[in-house]
């Protein structure tokens, strides 16, 4: 794990977060808060390395930053334990990027951010979007529809993939709608993966009309009882999400090289991960399917070489 920057402990991590209302404490320079970002990026997440790597080096630092802000964002949203409490935090936060927009910087993630936005042009909208999808999750629990849970995953997912594409310099329609089938698609993927994780935060992403035509219910559900209905049940909404795998596909070869590995990688890893659920007969209120480390060593290794045949062709 890196070194913690000198004089940050108050920022280790958003989890640990305590608002203090006297601004001037985040008076940091430009220096102190991306080597803040960088730190928490490469400490926190385990696949930033792998994506980082795969990327030029020109733009790691403005990785960072996005993903500082990105992190901020989920914990501000899932990690203080309290509805309210979350609820006026994401307004903060809300306020703060706004502020960032207008030329007024004070949190050290928006000092580190306000250079990246700046060079790459960056709009308010997917960040805006990020925030909205986490103020969500404070109030709304069940998505009835499959139209409800896409457009869920239109703030919640999208906007990462899109933020990605502008990093990297593409701001066409087509590959946003692709990378929107990816993102969503990768959403999805979690969502079935971790069933019982988001039971514990009184979360059901199954759209409920799935449910019901399988008759299954929210009940059964809760009390992780496996039956040939809910096995019907998630392997639909799996197919589902290989559909958009799919519509995704053509996004790597519309992009740089090493672009294009490290969103190929992603959509193996998400197929992956519906592959492991297929294997646990789709039960997965017993057991959560896991990608192991080797596993995920081979994807990156095929994702290289089909790259890089693909190119050669």
């Amino acid at each position: 794990m890196p070194a913690q920057p000198v004089g940050q402990e108050r920022f280790l991590s958003p989890r640990d977060f305590v608002f203090h209302a006297d601004a001037s404490k985040w008076l940091w320079s430009r220096e102190e808060a991306e080597q803040y970002t960088r730190w928490l990026a490469t400490s926190h997440y385990e696949n930033f390395h792998v994506v980082s790597f795969l990327l030029p080096k020109k733009l790691h630092q403005d990785f960072f930053n996005v993903y500082a802000f990105c992190r901020w964002s989920d914990d501000l949203g899932d990690e203080i334990g309290n509805t309210t409490e979350s609820l006026r935090l994401l307004a903060w936060w809300r306020a703060e990027l706004e502020g960032m927009y207008a030329g007024l910087v004070r949190h050290p993630v928006f000092t580190a951010l306000e250079g990246t936005v700046k060079n790459h042009a960056l709009p308010m909208e997917p960040f805006a979007d990020l925030i909205s999808a986490f103020e969500q999750d404070q109030t709304v629990t069940r998505y009835r529809t499959w139209t409800e849970l896409f457009q869920y995953c239109r703030y919640s997912a999208n906007p990462v993939g899109r933020l990605v594409l502008y990093l990297c310099g593409y701001r066409d329609a087509e590959r946003q709608q692709l990378s929107d089938y990816t993102c969503t698609a990768l959403q999805l993927a979690n969502f079935w993966q971790d069933v019982t994780v988001d039971l514990e935060k009184d979360r059901v992403y199954i759209p409920i009309e799935v449910m019901e035509q399988y008759g299954y219910t929210i009940a059964e559900l809760y009390a992780r009882r496996f039956t040939p209905e809910f096995r019907e049940v998630l392997r639909e909404v799996c197919e589902k999400t290989r559909e958009l795998f799919d519509k995704g596909l053509p996004l790597p070869r519309m992009v740089d090289k090493r672009l294009a590995v490290d969103l190929e990688l992603f959509s193996r890893g998400g197929l992956k991960v519906l592959e492991k659920i297929s294997e646990l007969d789709y039960n997965v209120l017993a057991q959560r399917p896991v990608v192991t480390k080797t596993e995920r060593a081979a994807l990156l290794v095929k994702t290289l070489l089909h790259v890089a045949f693909s190119i050669a062709a």
